[in-house]
């Protein structure tokens, strides 16, 4: 451990120069260098079911696991391994999805006035900002005429589309500016409710602030590195302009739009290791490569579930605030009923606006929860983080840290 957030010194993690199958400790009390990092353990361990909770501890002696307790029954050795230490929101031993999840609920019930006043408050401003661009900047959309011959609606359909792109981009960057503010005030919140300790607002900036140019570098990098790999996949095709070309540009679309996939999920765990190890942006990326390899479809498949989750929670939130807005705003829904582009007036962009702060304030603290419980999730199967943890949150038995080291995320 260092003077960090992080629960590791960053140039000394395992799974840096070691696979998958990294050792696993056989008891919390294991000796700690010079440096602070644990020492090496041997290559013959028992399996993981047959773990005893440690006797005694002490954090410079390993100490002989204790004979088994009455009830324990195991089907090898009549005894199995005792329930791991939960200090916060989750337990200290590597996580299944169910437990990833409840916490990040956890963490929205726990810390409830603090994860309320950062998501509450972000997702307010930008949606002003984007209510006041939508109705003062953006050009509104041409209405589509019915009458029109084909090649007329065909002109319309693209004036209508460069209109929706043209907003797009505003609306975009204000979103960014709002996820990268917001996932570095919950991380920092989400560390500490892994060790149980109470954050408030105040702590949780105190912590971020250093660390939010390099977070905004990576928020932008990421999205940048996408549309050049999506460019690159149809702009060929599309330069040709046959049909021909028309193929193309849809197989390289399709194509490209996989690698996209593949790095995204490589990278998603590059904002924790940014903001937990305090690493680059660069560094941040690699880490995040290292920790996915080997485990990239679980990893997309939780986050893939959890994008179904918020979707539908967001979906469940906004459709009644929208049918509300349509029926209050007149013009909107007489828009919809004859056929044409409707004119929203201020009814209706600010109860919809309404329904979309609540949805956020909901589905933020979840989706950043998983992405940082995913990433102690990692470094707890590879590198036995949960000792650092257990250390740190001082559980009994896990031993106490070194000598100057501070706890993760004070």
């Amino acid at each position: 451990m260092n003077d960090t957030p992080g629960w590791a010194s960053p140039g000394s993690a395992p799974s840096d120069g070691q696979g998958d199958a990294a050792p696993r400790p056989a008891g919390p009390t294991e000796p700690a260098d010079g440096n602070g990092a644990a020492s090496k353990w041997s290559k013959d361990q028992p399996p993981a079911s047959q773990w005893s909770p440690p006797t005694q501890a002490g954090p410079s002696r390993q100490t002989q696991p204790a004979p088994p307790g009455p009830g324990w029954g195991g089907p090898q050795q009549g005894y199995g391994r005792p329930p791991a230490a939960k200090p916060g929101v989750i337990p200290l031993r590597p996580l299944g999805v169910g437990e990833i999840l409840d916490g990040a609920v956890s963490t929205l019930r726990a810390h409830w006035r603090t994860v309320l006043a950062i998501t509450i408050t972000v997702s307010v401003v930008t949606q002003i900002a984007d209510i006041l661009l939508q109705r003062y900047v953006m050009p509104t959309p041409p209405d589509v005429d019915p009458d029109a011959s084909p090649s007329e609606v065909l002109n319309q359909s693209v004036e209508s589309l460069k209109v929706s792109l043209t907003s797009l981009g505003p609306t975009m960057l204000i979103t960014l500016i709002g996820t990268f503010i917001t996932t570095a005030l919950l991380t920092v919140v989400i560390s500490r409710s892994v060790l149980g300790r109470p954050v408030s607002l105040s702590d949780a900036w105190s912590e971020a602030r250093p660390r939010l140019l390099q977070l905004l570098g990576l928020t932008v990098l990421l999205p940048l590195m996408s549309a050049a790999i999506m460019s690159v996949g149809f702009v060929p095709g599309l330069l040709v302009g046959s049909e021909a070309g028309l193929a193309l540009a849809v197989l390289g679309g399709f194509a490209a739009a996989l690698v996209v996939l593949w790095l995204m999920i490589q990278f998603s765990l590059s904002y924790p290791a940014l903001m937990l190890e305090r690493r680059g942006v660069i560094a941040s990326i690699r880490r995040s490569a290292k920790l996915v390899r080997g485990a990239w479809w679980r990893i997309f498949g939780i986050l893939t579930l959890t994008m179904l989750l918020t979707l539908l929670v967001s979906m469940i939130i906004s459709i009644p605030f929208t049918v509300i807005a349509l029926m209050v705003d007149g013009d909107g829904i007489g828009g919809l009923l004859t056929g044409s582009t409707p004119e929203f007036g201020w009814p209706f962009l600010i109860i919809t606006g309404i329904g979309a702060v609540i949805a956020s304030s909901i589905t933020t603290p979840i989706a950043s929860g998983v992405s940082v419980l995913l990433y102690v999730d990692q470094r707890i199967r590879r590198e036995a983080l949960d000792l650092e943890l257990g250390r740190a949150a001082g559980v009994p038995g896990y031993g106490a840290a070194p000598p100057g080291d501070a706890a993760p995320g004070s």
